[in-house]
């Protein structure tokens, strides 16, 4: 199997004068999110508006690559994040990291950036996707406001909360991905119908979607025996070739 590459990560503390737009800022009402991904195979990032508009890139135009992502974040977060990148590429380790938002050491966003890798069949590492999700500044405490230490513990452990949920939906996406992949190599079909597959499954077995990509990519890793019943359902859908 031909090595993928990874994306080129350069630790580099020098300034580069360039036109910043103006901040992106989220309302109150709601959280501005934003989505990623980077593909081994093609060394191309991608990401949706929302992301552009928190990294303060969605006037520039630029193309999505590492270097914009790890400019737009605070100088002292940039060395942790391309670690976990890299990471995240090459070992396959997922990562949620606080950071901070708009390349500026005087800049008060702040953010959380969570990344799932992607594994083909063999195990090695496909893509990279995630989400950036900009966490509200919190309101200045009043000295005589009740529960004012309380609420910082609250707002703490809402964030810790969001960022388990974050990982665990995106660990979810993965392992469909990745049994997807599995199916549409045994059937020869395309993405649409693997997970038009994965769905039958998931209706005959009764069991979730999720729980069942998980058992399919455990199985084809070695890792765990397919359960009898999605065993039975797979021949169905998959039945044996006739030997020649």
């Amino acid at each position: 199997m031909t090595p993928t590459p990874s994306p080129t990560l350069h630790r580099s503390s020098a300034s580069h004068a360039r036109p910043v737009p103006p901040p992106v800022r989220s309302t109150a009402a709601r959280r501005l999110a934003g989505r990623f991904r980077y593909d081994r195979r093609t060394g191309t990032w991608s990401w949706s508006p929302e992301m552009a508009a928190l990294l303060t890139l969605a006037r520039s135009g630029a193309q999505p690559c590492t270097e914009l992502l790890v400019r737009s974040l605070h100088p002292e977060d940039r060395p942790r994040t391309l670690d976990a990148i890299s990471d995240a590429c090459t070992a396959g380790v997922p990562f949620a990291l606080r950071v901070r938002l708009g390349g500026r050491s005087g800049d008060d966003r702040r953010a959380v950036l969570v990344g799932e890798p992607l594994l083909d069949v063999t195990g090695a590492v496909d893509a990279l996707e995630g989400v950036l999700v900009e966490v509200p500044p919190e309101p200045a405490p009043s000295a005589d406001a009740p529960g004012a230490d309380g609420d910082g513990d609250g707002r703490l452990h809402a964030l810790e909360t969001e960022v388990a949920q974050l990982r665990t939906a995106m660990s979810s996406r993965a392992a469909i991905e990745q049994a997807k992949g599995i199916l549409m190599l045994l059937t020869g079909c395309g993405d649409q119908v693997a997970f038009d597959l994965l769905a039958h499954l998931s209706s005959n077995s009764h069991r979730k979607v999720r729980d069942v990509a998980v058992a399919l990519v455990g199985s084809a890793a070695g890792h765990t025996p397919l359960p009898e019943d999605i065993q039975a359902l797979m021949r169905d859908v998959c039945p044996p070739r006739p030997q020649p």
